[in-house]
């Protein structure tokens, strides 16, 4: 009899999940800006071969080295070989401080999207230093997220994101409709976005497209192995990678129509200082009010589609550490679930209070290393640990478990025709050579970056999370039973999980 297996129901509840973590705040800011300041189309250009390059072939590799396994990155590492596994654990770290600072910017676009009536411009500054609000909104961000995760994967995850994803989608395409439709100032704010100038991209445009396609993406991060490790036959990974980054890319380019269109048309002076949270926390609302009684409904349906973004990414972070927690230590998934959010609301309070005193009003005041707690928990994750663990996941296809070994078993784990043999050939020599090569430029950058920006702490914390995940993991977790899959039904009971076959 064939054995029972939770997971996704269906191929297009997998692709929107997925998209629903790629697809996050990043993307409605950080590309934008950045597509406007090196170079508009030039950059577009780029980012797209480096989603093509980095995203797709990364992406790939992480899906499958779930779907392998049927279980936890720990565990999917294990089955390659035992003394790797320690990369798993680096994998589940990472999103756990993630949404640390994420479940705090979160909480503002809870605040933001609920006070849109009341107006949003200027409240910045009062609300960020506003203890008590901050941690409140957090919270209650923190809360939406895991009701859905505390549901289980179809009920809960997979339902969501066919809800969320879409209506974000619709939400995003109204607001491009409008701001295109604004007439006087479209022009110059269309210009401004993506105005192509290749001299203006430079080779640090180009590192910045090759960031952006990979930290968009939700690569490095555990998140696309413990979700491919809840598919099925019927899910086409290859398929479904490229319909996530096409996705993903979409929602980013359409971000930037609807954005700056808006700001040219009700006061251009702004468009030069549009970038990171005073874009969508600062001069937006500004905007809004702007507008007047439309205002206010543009503004709501705005950060609604902002904050299921942030909760759809934040969703994804937490399973991964949740279902560590289910498959190594028995334990349901509902008080998995709680844990992980009860330690990640701990480590975001002390953030969330950094964030208004340096972060927003470049006070003095609590910080690690002359930095606030949100940026130097970013500059940790994103900036070094992602390309290290996305990296780990391509030298595991490529170099332990074989190109063509992973295709085969890509076929075999599928109920669909075989993958192009062309395709297969490109992808042997990408996840092989190319691509590990690509995010080694992204990591050393990186970290040239922050060491010539006086930020050497950042590395040093970075690398030594690294060390202390090898410790823990040839102390504890090597020689010991991590789980699968099959755990959560042997806790739960089957009360909320689903059934496939074992592939």
């Amino acid at each position: 009899m064939a054995k029972k297996k939770i997971g996704f129901a269906s191929g297009i509840g997998f692709i929107l999940a997925a998209a629903g973590s790629a697809v996050g705040l990043g993307n409605l800011w950080s590309f934008p800006y950045k597509t406007a300041k090196n170079g508009g189309a030039a950059f577009v250009f780029v980012y797209i071969a480096c989603v093509l390059l980095i995203g797709f072939v990364t992406m790939l590799s992480e899906i499958h080295l779930g779907k392998r396994a049927h279980a936890n990155p720990i565990t999917s590492y294990k089955k390659i070989n035992k003394n790797v596994g320690w990369c798993g654990l680096v994998a589940i770290a990472i999103p756990f401080f993630i949404t640390c600072y994420y479940a705090v910017l979160g909480g503002y676009t809870v605040k933001y999207t609920l006070n849109s009536f009341s107006g949003n411009a200027g409240i910045l500054g009062t609300f960020s230093v506003n203890v008590g609000e901050v941690t409140l909104y957090t919270g209650i961000f923190l809360l939406l997220a895991i009701i859905v995760i505390m549901s289980g994967v179809k009920e809960g995850i997979e339902k969501m994101s066919k809800i969320l994803m879409p209506a974000l989608f619709v939400i995003l395409l109204a607001i491009v409709a409008y701001s295109l439709c604004l007439g006087e100032g479209v022009k110059e704010g269309l210009s401004f976005y993506l105005n192509p100038d290749f001299k203006s991209l430079g080779i640090q445009g180009v590192l910045s497209a090759m960031g952006q396609a990979f930290f968009s993406l939700s690569l490095g991060m555990g998140i696309m192995i413990t979700y491919g490790s809840y598919t099925g036959k019927e899910t086409n990974i290859v398929r479904s990678t490229a319909m996530i980054c096409l996705f993903d890319t979409l929602v980013a380019f359409l971000a930037g129509l609807a954005i700056f269109p808006a700001v040219a048309h009700f006061d251009p002076t702004m468009l030069e200082s549009s970038k990171g949270v005073a874009l969508i926390f600062a001069i937006l609302p500004e905007v809004f009010d702007s507008m007047g009684v439309l205002g206010s409904i543009v503004s709501f349906l705005f950060f609604a589609m902002v904050t299921i973004a942030a909760i759809t990414s934040v969703m994804s972070l937490i399973e991964v550490v949740t279902q560590f927690f289910i498959q190594k230590f028995h334990a349901p998934r509902k008080r998995s679930a709680l844990v992980a959010a009860a330690l990640c609301f701990a480590v975001s309070v002390p953030i969330g209070i950094s964030l208004g005193k340096v972060g927003i009003l470049e006070e003095s005041g609590l910080n690690l290393f002359g930095l606030d707690w949100l940026t130097f928990f970013d500059e940790v994750t994103n900036t070094v640990l992602m390309p290290v663990c996305a990296l780990f996941s391509c030298l595991a296809i490529g170099w332990f478990i074989g190109p063509k070994n992973a295709i085969k078993e890509m076929e075999e784990h599928s109920d669909k025709k075989k993958i192009n043999s062309v395709l297969a050939a490109v992808y042997s020599v990408m996840v092989k050579f190319i691509t590990p090569a690509l995010i080694l430029i992204v990591e050393v950058f990186g970290v040239k970056s922050e060491i010539d920006g006086g930020n050497a702490p950042v590395v040093i914390a970075a690398y030594g999370l690294i060390a202390v995940c090898v410790i823990l993991y040839f102390i504890f977790f090597r020689n010991a039973e991590t789980g699968t899959n099959n755990d959560e039904i042997a806790v739960d009971g089957g009360r909320t999980l689903e059934s496939f076959n074992e592939v």
